[in-house]
């Protein structure tokens, strides 16, 4: 299977600190993990912003993923037109690309945020 992690659980495989409900989708060496450029867009921009709470190295976590196995999903203009698509259950916009990204795509989105895993479609909550 093909799973793409939404930016939280790429932070918290990161950090060591994934939730248990994501560890046995992450460990099952058969399953293809991804992450998408909007991702490292998206930690890019929060590191910037110089946050006490947030001191993260964007290009370390980038290099970490790719290292670890780790497949990046460009974001694409057909993924782009397709968040108009999308219900707003949620308004992050990172968080929709992502899932009209797992959508165009055929590919699960794990996350750990409840609200998008509301939306129909391969989108599975580990939190």
């Amino acid at each position: 299977m093909k799973y793409l992690l939404d930016t939280q659980l790429l932070l918290w495989a990161a950090a060591g600190t994934l939730p248990s409900g994501a560890v046995r989708y992450i460990e099952e060496v058969s399953n293809a993990l991804l992450f998408s450029s909007a991702s490292i867009w998206e930690i890019t921009i929060k590191s910037s912003l110089g946050r006490a709470d947030f001191v993260v190295d964007p290009a370390a976590i980038y290099n970490g993923l790719l290292g670890a196995g780790y497949v990046e999903l460009a974001v694409t203009s057909r993924h782009a037109l397709l968040v108009r698509a999308l219900p707003v259950l949620h308004k992050d916009p990172y968080d929709r690309i992502l899932l009209a990204q797992a959508s165009s795509e055929g590919i699960t989105l794990l996350t750990a945020d409840k609200v998008l895993a509301q939306y129909p479609g391969s989108v599975v909550y580990v939190g």
